[in-house]
């Protein structure tokens, strides 16, 4: 794996040093998940340079491993030590059981038409989550799509049979981890920096994400045949600190939200595409690598046991949870009938 892959906690400390409570407003940190020229680094720098065009801030942007992993930076950011974190629901589902909804099977379509208008139109993500994140302290400014799932497995499978006793990587999310139980597999958490080695070694047989970040991270080169499932959308948000934007004067504040909505519509036109890009990209590169596309039939028999993971939904989230749950299926339903 690259050398400027490799994940490093020791910049934390740089951060902090000349510190002193609060960071300086006119100098704003913010870190997200993925590496250069990745989704959640063009949404960044989108997001910078609005800010720093349009006013004296400046805006530090932090990438994968700089200041740790995930859980890292929002720490940090709820801290106050990072006044802006970008950090994908699979993460943020300890914190805010909720958000772990992108994570039931087949709820969201694959068409990229379909997902995108959702995620513009929808109430459940425009009003419902912002309610959430609100309680943790964080105030919610992009949900985003990043790109459809695909699983990247040691041998190809066609069907949950094909996944038994398979080791798939989850990130520390319990719904994602009952997902692929109900698919078939051993769920097997694991931070990011250690996905690669541990499919390199045989620590686990395989892991999902979208093929923009399968290509980015080189995950092909060691879990060469990729299956599309059809069973979902990797979904990001882009958040503040609340006491941090709160504490901002009222100009500011449009000006953050201005920036956000810039950056998302910048990042929305870059994601078009991508994926096709990528798997270009993959399959230049390695003679190894094999794609599979399920075939209804195929998708069928993952897809009936998704309920089982919707129910296990409901179970850690109670009434909020199902008041959400039924606000997505009305916002898709929408969607969907303004498609046909």
């Amino acid at each position: 794996m690259k050398a400027s892959k490799l994940v490093t906690t020791a910049s934390v400390s740089a951060l902090l040093v000349g510190m002193s409570g609060v960071a300086q407003a006119d100098n704003w940190r913010y870190a997200h998940e993925e590496y250069e020229g990745d989704v959640q680094d063009v949404f960044a720098y989108a997001f910078k340079e609005h800010i720093e065009d349009n006013s004296d801030h400046t805006v530090q942007v932090y990438r994968f491993g700089e200041l740790g992993e995930s859980d890292d930076i929002m720490e940090q950011t709820q801290n106050g030590i990072l006044q802006f974190v970008n950090q994908s629901p699979g993460f943020t589902g300890s914190l805010i059981p909720e958000a772990q909804i992108f994570f039931i099977p087949y709820l969201l379509p694959t068409d990229e038409e379909t997902v995108l208008e959702f995620f513009d139109e929808s109430e459940a993500i425009n009003e419902m989550f912002p309610e959430l994140y609100a309680e943790q302290g964080l105030e919610l400014l992009q949900m985003y799509p990043e790109g459809e799932m695909v699983v990247t497995t040691n041998e190809p499978f066609t069907s949950p049979e094909g996944l038994d006793n398979k080791k798939i990587r989850t990130m520390t999310n319990p719904l994602l981890s009952e997902t692929y139980d109900a698919f078939g597999a051993t769920p097997t958490p694991l931070p990011w920096g250690e996905v690669y080695g541990g499919l390199q070694t045989g620590v686990i047989d395989g892991q999902e994400n979208p093929i923009f970040w399968i290509e980015s991270g080189g995950l092909y080169e060691v879990s060469p045949h990729l299956t599309f499932t059809g069973h979902g959308w990797f979904t990001t948000a882009m958040m503040a600190n609340q006491d941090f934007y709160e504490g901002l004067s009222e100009e500011d504040q449009q000006l953050v939200q201005e920036a956000s909505e810039v950056a998302y519509d910048h990042t929305i036109e870059h994601i078009q595409g991508l994926a096709e890009e990528s798997l270009a990209k993959i399959q230049e590169a390695s003679d190894e690598v094999t794609v599979t596309r399920l075939n209804e039939e195929q998708i069928q028999a993952f897809r009936e046991r998704a309920p089982q993971v919707e129910e296990a939904f409901l179970e850690m989230t109670g009434e909020r949870g199902e008041e959400l749950l039924n606000q997505f299926k009305e916002d898709l339903e929408e969607v969907s009938s303004d498609e046909e």
